[in-house]
Order: structure tokens, then C-alpha cells, then sequence
């Protein structure tokens, strides 16, 4: 009966496992089973000692020996209930623990994520991934230049074996194996910052390494290595045969340009003047083709160099690090010409705008200045000077407006550079300030005008010129005297000609006879000598002003009108020269008198005439 207990604790003991009983009942079943064994032994040799044992009496043992079997078989279950529900909760909290350590991780790196650029692994100038995290003391960087390092040996290598890249998973990373050789390690970190799982992330490396160690093989085998070198000498002789043709259409170009120049070519005039001859034409056009034949040289070096190192993987960056500088330029002045387009159709239109009204403006005031058109109250000489400020008015207005379309306008060196020219001008031109301010006020004042003979302080002449700076006169000696028009504001200014056109110019000169001569006498002969001179109007006519009474002589003062004040110093030479010949055909001498008087008999001053009325 013991047997078929022990039997059935096995059976039981077996069982259990598959429902994952403890490892303290299966040594318990273990333990009961040797005891039934030992039992058996016993009692075998106990039925050979002692025969009077009876049946009823082994059965009540093994049933009792049962009922203790089942309440440790029950005691066992409870263990084993206890032990999963403690297994249970130990799990959870793990679980729940690993959760929130994760999470921490993930904010952290998320916080860090825009903070951290990442290192790349390069492999030939290609990025094949990211590396984020450190690993076992080595930083992202380092792990990225390893990898590459390591790719690139496995790719140049002839030695290694054509083995697929696979991946073998430990306890928290995942290394990325070639054959025996270990290509890079992924860690939990790296898919935290990859926002995937570290065995996704092991399989996406898995395929780019792949591609990337068979490309570098494919690149590095003798057929390619043979291909790039044949390749490299055929570029070398077309850009050696680029330069020989370019040469030589070049020479060809020159020689077609200096027969044109024998044959075909003639001076280029505007109006009377002449600009450019044959021969400097023929120089301009040689050194128009030698810079352009240096431009086709340059051009040619430009596409050449690039493709030469782009042969070879080690200088295929160098070769398009090249080629962007020299498409980078072209692609931004290109782009910027582009965008700049409806800037210049602004400035277009503000352009002609302007240019018409100037134009319009510019009509009205000829018609002003040719008496054609009479506005009242603006006289006919302020017509071109007015034009000339309002034109200036407009041409600030206009640079005004463009100002905002101009390239760099809104650049803090463009804004620099105009507030430092201001800045120049205005601590510099203070002085050309108030000349300009002055020009505006005389020619409104209408002081004078261009042709009028005035008289500046000391100096008389004629006005040739009036600028927004200054005047010139021309003297009666042909000298040009420059005056500035601030000078001319704070000086009196003398206008013979005005004068001369509106009420007839007064030309005057003194005459001291002595009193023995009759003065009407004297006023007849001075205004004789009026009569004869050319330039002199006969009406009004010449009249004679007695200024002053002396001792010795009284003093006549000539009067009379003239109309051209150009000729002021012909006419007064002529009228001295008139007052000679008529006092001396007259007989009377143009001398004044100086002596001393004494009355014991000698004459009297007093004319004759007077005297015979006594």
C-alpha cells in the first residue's frame, strides 16, 4: 500500500512543476518518497521478524500516514500561493519602478533634446545616423568616430569575409556585430533619444550599415580604383584640349578684330567731338576678348577641378565643398536678382515719374523765362532759377522714395554709412550752406541780373555768371572777380544797368572854374560839351548843379542821362574829352585860380559884365 502512496507522490510531485509549483515542494515529495522507501525496507524485514502483525493494523497506518500526506500537500499549496502572490507584487513594483525611471529619463532627455545636437557618424561624406548618449565612459563622440573608423576599415579591408551584419541582443544593449568584429553598440538611452526601442533601433542600424559597408567595398575594388584613375587622365587631356581650342579661337578672334579695325571700323563721334578713334576702339576690343578669354579659362577650371576630385572617395567632399562655393555665389546673386525684381520696378516707375514732371516743369519755366507765358507777380528771370530748386526738390523726393528699394537699405552698415555722410556734411558745410541759402535770397531779391553792371564795395564789372555758390564779374580790365554769395548779402550792391534800362543812368562829373568866368557861361559850355557826346540822351536833358562855393572857385557839377552803362567809361572819357574842346574854343581855361587879393587898384574877380550893369 506504501508503494502505490509513494507512486502517487510522485506522480504529484511531477505534476506540480507544471503549474509552477515552489522549489520547497518538489523537496518536500522528494523527502516523503525516500522515507516510504526506507518504510518498505523496514517493513520487509520486519514481516520476516514478526509474523503476528495483521492486515487491519498496516492499513490504519497508511491511513493515517495519508491524511498527513494530504495536510502537507495542502500546507505546501498555501505556500505556494503565498510565494506567487509575494512574486506578484514584487514584479508590479519592479514594473512600475522601471516605468517611472524611464519616464524620468525620457523628460530628461526630451528637455535636453533641443540642447543637444548630436554627433553624427560620417562615413565617405554620408551621415548614417545620430549618436546622442554616452556609453561605459565613452562620450557620443567618441563612439561616433569609432564606428566610422570601424566601417570604413571593414569596407577598405580585403581580408574580411563577405558576412552579413547582424545584431545580438544582451542584458541592456544590443551589439552590431560584423562576423566577430563589433560595429557600434545600441543602448536603452539611444532609442530614448531615438523615440523607438532599442531592438527597432538595432534593426534600422542593422540595414544602414549594411548598405554602407557593401557600398564601400563596391567602391574600393581594383575595377573601380582602375575606372577612376582612367577616368581621371581622360579629364586631365579634355580640359588640356579645352584650353588649346580656347587659345586658339581666341587668336583667331584677335586677328578677325584687327581687320575690322583696318577695314570696317571708324571713329565714334558725339556731336563735334571725337570720343574714340579706330585704333583705341581696337585696343578696347583685344582687351574686352583677353578678359573674356580669361573668364572661359576660369569657367572651364571651375567644372574641371571639382570633377577631378570628385573621382576619388577620399576628396569627394573636398569636391563638392568646392563646387557649392562656386554655385553658392551664383545661386544667392541670381536669387537675390530674382527677389530685387519688383524693387526695381518701383524704382523704375518712380524714376519716370519724376524725370516727366521735371520735364513738364521745366517746359513751363522756359515759357516763363521767354515772356511767352506771364504769371503776375513772378517775374520772368526767377523762371530758371525757380526750376532749378524745385528740380532739386524732386530729385531728394525721389531718392527719398527709392531709399526702402535699394540693396542693404534696411543693413545696419548701409544706415551707418548714410548717418556718417550726413554727419560729414553737415559739420562740413556750414559755409556752402549760406552761400546756397544766399544765392536763393539774391535771386529773389532781383539785386541784379546776368549782363548788369554793378558795383560790389570796390569792384565794378559785369555779372558773366550766377551760381547757387557764387557770382562772377568781368571788370572793365577783363578781369574775373569770384564772389561768394554770402559776401554779396552783407555788402551793397550797386546796379548801373537796371538803373540805365528803367529811368535812364546819371553819369556826373565836376568842374572848378574861377569866378571871373560868368557862370551861365560856364553851365552853357558844360552842357555843350553833353550834347557832343556819344551815348548821351537828349532827353532828359543835361542839366548843371552848383555844389559848392569855395574861396577860390565855385564848383559845377555835370549831369546827364545815358541808357548803356556797358559803356560808362567810354562815355565819361568821351564827355571830359568834349568839355576840353568846348572851354578851350570858348577861351575859357580850366584851371582853378589860387591868389591873394589886395585892393590898391588891381581888378575885381567880379565879371565884366556885372560890372558895366553897375
Amino acid at each position: 500500500m506504501k508503494r502505490y502512496i509513494s507512486y502517487l507522490l510522485l506522480a504529484v510531485a511531477l505534476i506540480l512543476p507544471t503549474f509552477d509549483a515552489s522549489a520547497q515542494l518538489l523537496g518536500k515529495a522528494e523527502e516523503f518518497i525516500h522515507d516510504v522507501f526506507d518504510d518498505n525496507s523496514d517493513k520487509s524485514v520486519a514481516t520476516e521478524s514478526a509474523d503476528t502483525l495483521d492486515l487491519l493494523e498496516r492499513y490504519r497506518r497508511d491511513s493515517v500516514k495519508m491524511q498527513q500526506i494530504m495536510l502537507e500537500l495542502q500546507d505546501m499549496k498555501l505556500n505556494e500561493i503565498m510565494l506567487r502572490s509575494e512574486l506578484d507584487n514584487v514584479r508590479q513594483k519592479s514594473e512600475k519602478a522601471d516605468s517611472i525611471k524611464l519616464a524620468e529619463q525620457r523628460r530628461s532627455i526630451d528637455s535636453l533634446r533641443s540642447l543637444t545636437p548630436g554627433v553624427p557618424v560620417i562615413v565617405s561624406g554620408d551621415t548614417l545616423f545620430t549618436l546622442y548618449a554616452d556609453r561605459g565612459g565613452y562620450s557620443a563622440a567618441d563612439r561616433a568616430a569609432t564606428t566610422a573608423e570601424v566601417v570604413v576599415k571593414i569596407g577598405k579591408s580585403a581580408t574580411l569575409h563577405r558576412d552579413t551584419v547582424y545584431a545580438i541582443d544582451y542584458d541592456g544593449f544590443v551589439d552590431i556585430m560584423y562576423g566577430k568584429k563589433v560595429i557600434a553598440s545600441v543602448t536603452d538611452k539611444d532609442a530614448l533619444w531615438q523615440n523607438t526601442t532599442r531592438r527597432e533601433l538595432a534593426g534600422q542600424y542593422v540595414t544602414i550599415l549594411s548598405d554602407e559597408i557593401l557600398k564601400l567595398k563596391s567602391e574600393n575594388s581594383l575595377l573601380k580604383i582602375v575606372k577612376r584613375a582612367v577616368l581621371f587622365i581622360l579629364v586631365i587631356v579634355a580640359q588640356y584640349l579645352l584650353f588649346k581650342l580656347t587659345n586658339y579661337l581666341f587668336r583667331k578672334l584677335r586677328k578677325h578684330i584687327i581687320h575690322f579695325k583696318q577695314h570696317k571700323l571708324k571713329p565714334l563721334f558725339i556731336r563735334d567731338y571725337e570720343l574714340l578713334n579706330a585704333r583705341q576702339q581696337c585696343r578696347i576690343l583685344i582687351f574686352g576678348s583677353n578678359i573674356l578669354r580669361y573668364l572661359v579659362l576660369l569657367f572651364q577650371l571651375m567644372l574641371s577641378v571639382p570633377l577631378l576630385f570628385a573621382i576619388f572617395p577620399p576628396t569627394e567632399k573636398l569636391a563638392r565643398t568646392i563646387l557649392r562655393y562656386i554655385l553658392e555665389p551664383i545661386k544667392m546673386v541670381l536669387a537675390s536678382i530674382i527677389d530685387y525684381i519688383p524693387n526695381l520696378f518701383m524704382i523704375v516707375v518712380i524714376w519716370y515719374c519724376i524725370k516727366y514732371l521735371i520735364k513738364g516743369i521745366h517746359y513751363i519755366a522756359k515759357e516763363i523765362a521767354y515772356e511767352r507765358l506771364k504769371i503776375s507777380g513772378f517775374y520772368p528771370d526767377w523762371a530758371i532759377p525757380t526750376f532749378n530748386i524745385v528740380r532739386f526738390l524732386l530729385y531728394v523726393f525721389m531718392i527719398v522714395m527709392i531709399y526702402p528699394y535699394l540693396p542693404g537699405s534696411n543693413s545696419g552698415v548701409f544706415q551707418g554709412i548714410s548717418v556718417f555722410v550726413g554727419l560729414i556734411i553737415s559739420l562740413g558745410s556750414s559755409t556752402v550752406i549760406g552761400n546756397i541759402i544766399s544765392g536763393l535770397v539774391i535771386t529773389y531779391m532781383r539785386p541784379f541780373k546776368i549782363g548788369d553792371r554793378i558795383k560790389l564795395n570796390d569792384t565794378t564789372g559785369n555779372v558773366i555768371e550766377k551760381t547757387p555758390f557764387v557770382t562772377r564779374l568781368r571788370t572793365p580790365k577783363n578781369e574775373i572777380v569770384t564772389i561768394p554769395n554770402s559776401f554779396i548779402m552783407s555788402s551793397h550792391t550797386v546796379n548801373y544797368s537796371s538803373s540805365a534800362r528803367e529811368y535812364g543812368l546819371i553819369i556826373h562829373t565836376t568842374v572848378t572854374i574861377g569866378y571871373d568866368v560868368p557862370w551861365r557861361q560856364v553851365h552853357q559850355l558844360l552842357i555843350n560839351a553833353a550834347r557832343l557826346t556819344k551815348g548821351v540822351l537828349e532827353h532828359p536833358k543835361p542839366f548843371v548843379l552848383e555844389t559848392e562855393l569855395q574861396d577860390y572857385y565855385p564848383c559845377y557839377q555835370l549831369n546827364a542821362y545815358i541808357k548803356d552803362a556797358d559803356k560808362l567809361g567810354e562815355i565819361y572819357s568821351d564827355l571830359h574829352q568834349n568839355i576840353q574842346d568846348v572851354f578851350n574854343e570858348a577861351g575859357v581855361e580850366i584851371m582853378s585860380p589860387k591868389y591873394v587879393a589886395t585892393r590898391d587898384g588891381n581888378p575885381s574877380t567880379i565879371p565884366a559884365d556885372y560890372l558895366k550893369t553897375k
